[in-house]
């Protein structure tokens, strides 16, 4: 049986599915245009972290408010503004007008459960994707919706909450790596893709080492909390792969754009993401058919113990048929039985059960049946 803590894993898991299709009916007629939060509010203020660098120098800040912002906008560097929190429409409208965006793609940003996608206009480019994080091997499997927003100079990251996933691209920042520093906006778009393309990596490597743990406790284990295991994993497996897909076809777009806000030098890099996506997506397809294989073997092992124990049943009610036959005849009760009065009668009787008892194993034996 599951334990309450797979219970409640379980039931984390399918809250997320649920919540990653679920389409309020008061969303319905809403215009791309609108400024309107559509999900679940994760954070109750809005939080602003600010870099500002070049090759030689380097800024870091938290702002207040958008404004203070905008004398970065036009600098001869590169300001990068991630935004933790979405749900605020007043801060994206201010956005919407100090960065010069299109407000579609602001509601785009604000609409959490919206397919990943990509999509440019005359002045920025719109990545949105599924990110996943999981802080611990024992965690669940959480999911947050990232979108970005970049030009030539600026790179706007919204979360839906603060978090720290981004914070080995703020080090390599902050330890002047000379092509984080020197690349432009296009190849910091590309290390955030790549850290979350990692999260999926390692959400998928860290389900795996547990179906694989599984696997060596199936033949062993066959019991009915195995099984349960099976169909715990699946719905893991399933709810990765959910985002994975639509992230691969997202990738795979942008690999092949040509686009003016992406440097044919790190065209390379691009390819590089196409390729830790694929293998990601591969990783959930061959978990996928192993969780489905150990189904198959749970199945045909539960079928093969309960055929033996058939086959055991059947040679034992097999043997025991002639010896009840022949106590039912010395259990019958007529005057004049031959050997009824005989001393040793009761004993020839024995010997005789024993002998029919032996040769039907000997014989079962040669035939392979047992």
């Amino acid at each position: 049986m599951l334990k309450a803590k797979d219970l409640i894993d379980i039931i984390d898991i399918n809250k997320n599915v649920v919540k990653f299709f679920r389409v309020p009916k008061k969303d319905i007629g809403i215009s791309p245009y609108d400024l309107v939060f559509r999900g679940e509010k994760k954070t109750e203020t809005v939080e602003f972290t600010l870099f500002n660098f070049d090759a030689d120098n380097l800024l870091e800040e938290n702002p207040k408010s958008i404004e203070e912002t905008l004398k970065y906008k036009n600098k001869n560097s590169v300001t990068w503004l991630n935004i933790d929190g979405i749900h605020n429409p007043e801060i994206m409208e201010s956005i919407a007008l100090g960065y010069d965006i299109d407000k579609m793609m602001l509601a785009d940003v604000m609409n959490t459960s919206a397919r990943p996608r990509v999509f440019e206009n005359d002045t920025c480019m719109f990545i949105s994707i599924k990110m996943l994080q999981q802080n611990s091997e024992k965690d669940p499997v959480e999911v947050e919706n990232l979108s970005l927003i970049f030009s030539e100079k600026f790179i706007l990251s919204f979360q839906e909450k603060k978090g720290d996933v981004f914070e080995p691209i703020r080090e390599r920042i902050r330890k002047q790596k000379k092509r984080i520093r020197t690349n432009g906006t296009d190849y910091l778009a590309f290390a955030l893709l790549d850290i979350v393309i990692d999260n999926y990596l390692y959400a998928i490597s860290t389900l795996g080492d547990k179906i694989e743990a599984q696997e060596e406790r199936l033949i062993s284990q066959p019991r009915q909390s195995t099984i349960d295991a099976i169909y715990k994993r699946k719905r893991e497996l399933n709810f990765i792969r959910r985002n994975i897909k639509p992230a691969r076809e997202m990738i795979l777009t942008l690999a092949k754009m040509e686009s003016d806000f992406i440097d044919e030098n790190n065209d390379l890099h691009f390819q590089e993401l196409v390729a830790n996506i694929n293998q990601a997506s591969d990783a959930s397809d061959n978990y996928r058919e192993m969780l489905s294989d150990q189904l198959n073997i749970y199945h045909t092992t539960i079928s093969s113990k309960l055929n033996d124990i058939m086959k055991f049943l059947t040679v034992f009610s097999v043997i025991f048929i002639p010896l009840t036959f022949i106590a039912g005849i010395y259990g019958t009760n007529f005057d004049v039985l031959p050997e009824l009065h005989y001393k040793y009668s009761y004993y020839i009787m024995l010997g005789v059960m024993l002998l029919v008892a032996v040769f039907m194993l000997i014989y079962f034996k040669r035939k392979k049946w047992f």
